[in-house]
């Protein structure tokens, strides 16, 4: 892991404009360097200048000290140094402060352009003094022998550190660059990681409201019915043994196409879940820890919840081919129900097709449960682009006949039957008619 920005700034525990004590320490060990050699270079300076003693030593202790600022001031440092340099004074300074100015972060045409100067300073200070030692007989050589030493010393003396220096501080930009790429990088998968985590919570919300309508409609219809042909069994047992016998055949009908319904979803259902577990081995802590398997663990989850929905509309699911069936059971139950079909039947997507099939099942599941024994209309239109349904029924010939039955609402039909076909796209409305009656009308895209 690396260290954001943030923490990277709240580390920085230097005193003053050092960012680290071991900084700071270097620094000052440099600057006493510095001034002791200063000072002890100050003593033939002052016998030179004709000046106190005391005052040389001091005055190349104060300069020496300016090696202190160094990264603060490394312009000030450097032109200090060249103002020096013909006192034969701050070599030390010199080097360390050519150097800090070439890793600093300046232009390059001022680091240049002191560079140059300090060259030039050394340059010609050498080339005096060695001219005066020719002068004087210290040195007996050729004419070639100060511009030798003069050009050498001066790239000697510049050259090595200012190098040093425009590598140490390309390497340390280009760390401080890879560090920001590292820390962008693992906000941005933190952020995919959270995204993930939502989109796959996303999809198991929408699957457990799938799940649910799924399971409404097949138990709230079946069972219906079932509690139908049960009062209508209990009604007429002594009274017509055929009838009865019928009725409880219909009932172990309704009661095996309700389980076999059921055992088909929770097959799909543990399909899904299997894949869900195989993907899901990273516990919630690691989210942040180890961003990229956080986004692996989410998009495991969320292909799995999303895999089961896809399972389920390719599977075996109802059709409108069933609802002259569907209408039949419902016929059989006791209800006045009569199915019509306008214009010319073809195929659709399983999903549409199961869906018109769910919404004309719910309507008449409601039918049963508020408005038993009313007389009720079934409508499927095949239109260009799109498939319409309608279903209607009466007022109940008998009031509190729908609570014979004791059939129980939970108020999520309706709500089922929208969800459904808004989710491809279609026109849900349902709501009561002028005669004392329901109406339930849909209409969804062929092409969904």
């Amino acid at each position: 892991m690396t260290t954001t920005g943030e923490d990277h700034t709240s580390a920085l525990t230097g005193p003053w404009w050092w960012a680290r004590w071991r900084s700071a320490v270097l620094d000052g060990s440099l600057a006493v360097v510095s001034s002791v050699e200063c000072a002890v270079e100050g003593f033939p300076f002052a016998d030179a200048a004709g000046v106190p003693v005391p005052a040389g030593m001091l005055f190349g202790a104060a300069a020496g000290a300016m090696l202190l600022f160094r990264r603060r001031w490394p312009i000030a440092v450097v032109l200090v140094s060249i103002a020096i340099t013909p006192a034969q004074m701050g070599f030390l300074m010199g080097l360390v402060g050519l150097y800090t100015l070439a890793a600093s972060e300046l232009p390059r045409r001022i680091i240049g352009a002191l560079a140059g100067m300090s060259m030039l300073g050394m340059l010609i200070v050498t080339y005096v003094r060695a001219h005066q030692g020719m002068v004087r007989g210290d040195v007996a050589l050729g004419d070639w022998f100060v511009p030798f030493v003069s050009i050498t010393t001066s790239l000697g003396m510049t050259a090595p550190p200012i190098l040093l220096g425009l590598y140490v501080g390309a390497r340390r930009r280009l760390m401080e660059s890879l560090r920001e790429r590292a820390d962008s990088l693992e906000r941005e998968l933190m952020l995919l990681a959270e995204r993930a985590e939502e989109r796959a919570e996303w999809a198991r919300n929408e699957e457990r409201t799938r799940i649910a309508r799924e399971m409404h409609d097949v138990v709230a219809h079946r069972v219906s019915l079932m509690v139908v042909h049960a009062a209508a069994l209990q009604a007429v047992a002594r009274k017509d043994p055929e009838k009865a016998v019928k009725n409880a055949s219909l009932v172990g009908d309704m009661g095996r196409q309700a389980l076999t319904e059921l055992r088909e979803m929770l097959g799909v259902l543990r399909t899904g879940d299997g894949s869900a577990r195989a993907g899901a081995g990273f516990g919630p802590g690691q989210v942040q820890a180890v961003p990229l398997a956080a986004v692996g663990a989410a998009a495991a989850a969320a292909a799995a919840a999303s895999r089961v929905a896809e399972e389920e509309a390719a599977g075996d699911g109802p059709c409108l081919d069933d609802l002259e069936e569907l209408v039949g059971q419902s016929a059989a139950a006791g209800m006045v129900v009569d199915l019509s079909v306008e214009g010319k039947a073809r195929a659709y997507a399983s999903a549409v097709e199961q869906t018109a099939y769910r919404v004309v099942q719910e309507a008449l599941t409601n039918v049963h449960k508020h408005a038993a024994g009313a007389k009720t209309r079934v409508r499927l239109a095949h239109r260009g682009v799109e498939i319409a349904m309608q279903v209607e029924n009466g007022p109940p010939p008998e009031p509190g006949a729908a609570s014979d039955a004791r059939l129980p609402s939970g108020g999520n039909g309706l709500l089922g039957m929208k969800e459904r076909v808004v989710g491809l796209g279609g026109v849900f409305v349902s709501g009561p008619t002028d005669a004392g009656g329901f109406r339930v009308s849909a209409v969804i895209p062929a092409g969904a």
